[in-house]
């Protein structure tokens, strides 16, 4: 009798729908959307369409969405610390802006583990003249390891996002892999990650696979995007994502990856379901 009722559910199930779920139960990576992306849509309605795909959490949204995602049985993947203007250019790379990011990583992090929202994002800031990479990167300890003990014992992870100055964010610090991993071995603190943008550091540097390969124990978040434009990451750009995501699921890596390429498509989500088929390795 439950055999029978087992397979009439199954019959109900759209062949598409049952496919992308396979899909999902098989690979090793832990796909995300980003919130940005795909403002249009109510948050809602993201959340159907990306659960739909295989896609298990949602990436980027403030603390009132949180619980959007969780209804829709998804995760928060990452979450912003606060609402504020000139959230990239205002970083722990300059000592004047300490207060307010730890006071703001304050009040969040207790929400997040409450929610079981398993990382923040911050940033390392636009480039202060007066302040040279050595300071900068010292600055950045300092802020970064005065926080770093609360979000140990709450169990959240900060990310601190890398991006490229040469195309979208001139005179960001944070523009280098080796600047971040200085940072992170100076807290050294399991909970306090880089947020490593594909995009971004193939802009600056390439060499992506062997970076994350070499860097991987100070990662502690991934996102997407095509080269060039941001678009999706199919074969009309310049990197091979199956090839990273396979070797960052070879790395055993246990976090999320996050797509945040923008759609050209009609149709975004159809999109957001090749990039799942790509990187779900």
């Amino acid at each position: 009798m439950l055999g029978g009722l087992a397979a009439a559910a199954a019959a109900l199930v759209p062949p598409a729908f049952a496919a992308a779920r396979s899909a999902a139960s098989a690979g090793r990576l832990k796909q995300s959307v980003c919130r940005r992306p795909y403002n249009r849509f109510p948050l809602p309605e993201l959340c159907r369409r990306a659960k739909q795909i295989g896609i298990v959490a949602v990436d980027l949204l403030q603390s009132d969405e949180w619980p959007v995602a969780r209804d829709a049985g998804l995760d928060v993947s990452l979450g912003y610390p606060s609402r504020r203007e000139k959230f990239i250019e205002t970083g722990f790379n300059d000592p004047a802006n300490h207060t307010l990011l730890i006071q703001e990583l304050e009040s969040v992090l207790p929400l997040a583990a409450q929610a079981r929202v398993p990382n923040i994002i911050a940033m390392f800031g636009k480039r202060n003249p007066g302040i040279d990479e050595s300071a900068a990167v010292a600055n950045c300890v300092a802020g970064l390891s005065k926080i770093a003990p609360l979000a140990a014992e709450l169990g959240v992870t900060i990310c601190v996002e890398l991006l490229n100055s040469k195309i979208d964010h001139a005179g960001y610090q944070g523009d280098h892999t080796l600047f971040g991993v200085a940072v992170m071995q100076g807290v050294n603190s399991p909970h306090v990650k880089l947020l490593y943008d594909i995009y971004h550091m193939q802009i600056m540097e390439g060499d992506v696979i062997r970076t994350i390969r070499e860097h991987m124990k100070w990662i502690g978040h991934f996102h997407t995007g095509g080269i060039p434009g941001r678009h999706e990451i199919n074969d009309s750009q310049e990197l091979n994502y199956r090839a990273v995501a396979e070797a960052i699921a070879d790395l055993n890596y246990h976090g999320y990856v996050a797509h945040e390429f923008v759609p050209t498509r009609p149709d975004p989500f159809a999109s957001l379901a090749e990039a799942f088929r790509v990187c779900n390795v």
